[in-house]
Order: structure tokens, then sequence, then C-alpha cells
């Protein structure tokens, strides 16, 4: 036991001096070479799978749906704005998601917390990059959550 811990403080050592000797330049110079630039922007971001309630259970409620890949930045996000009327969609969630620059199509899936019983929510659906920018693939205006 003694012996790996010996070995780990060791390596550290090490990684700390290698690092050490790498100017500032050289270091983001080395860091950005493993980064790829964004992905090339879809010409149009659209649903391939319209919003649907995947789970509904504890007052909480999962919407699901799929669009082409967006392209942008890899850090996206899944955005659902919902409320009790359909003209006041106030509240907004959002889920965190990386894009696979390899498929065609993301699956994007938002947790709705708080929910209470008995009630009839709307909701829509959009995606954005880490930026903010909106991709513009908002839906149309959805209700299954009772």
């Amino acid at each position: 036991m003694k012996y790996l811990c010996k070995t780990r403080v060791f390596f550290i050592l090490v990684l700390t001096l290698c690092l050490s000797q790498l100017t500032p330049a050289q270091m983001s110079r080395h860091i950005a070479k493993d980064i790829p630039p964004p992905a090339t922007r879809a010409a149009r971001v659209q649903l391939t799978e319209k919003p649907s309630l995947e789970l509904f259970r504890n007052n909480e409620a999962i919407i699901r749906w799929t669009s082409n890949n967006p392209g942008g930045t890899d850090e996206h996000f899944g955005v659902v704005n919902y409320g009790t009327d359909p003209k006041v969609l106030e509240q907004t969630v959002t889920s965190h998601i990386r894009l696979n620059r390899n498929h065609p199509c993301t699956v994007f899936r938002v947790r709705m917390g708080g929910l209470k019983p008995a009630t009839t929510y709307y909701y829509t659906v959009d995606s954005m990059e880490a930026n903010g920018k909106r991709d513009g693939v908002k839906s149309k205006i959805t209700t299954s959550l009772k």
C-alpha cells in the first residue's frame, strides 16, 4: 500500500515538472490541438421525431424529441418551455447534451420536476448551443401532461 502511494506521488511530481516546462503559449497550443473547431451548423434544423412524453411519475416528466444534428458547438441544451396556459409558457427547463458529430440525428431528453397532479401542462421544445444561441427548431405547442 505504501509503495502504491509513493508511486502516485512520484507520478504527480514528474507530471508537474513536465508541465511546468511548457510556456503558457505552448500549453494552449498543446491543449487546442485536441479540441476540434465547432461543427458546421445545419442549414436548417428540424424535428425528425415530434416531442412526446417519455415518462411521468412522482410529479416529474421526461419530454423526448429528435432533430437532425444542429451542428455548432458540441455542448448543447435541450430546452422545454411550459406552463398551464398555452398562451403563457413561462417556465423553462434545460438539459445538457453533447452532440455526436458522427450521428445525423440528436435525441434530446429533458426532465421537468415539481409538476402538480391532475393539472394540464402545455409545452414547446427547442435546443440551443452553450452560448445561448437557439437552433430555431421550436416545436408547436403540445399537451400530454395531465
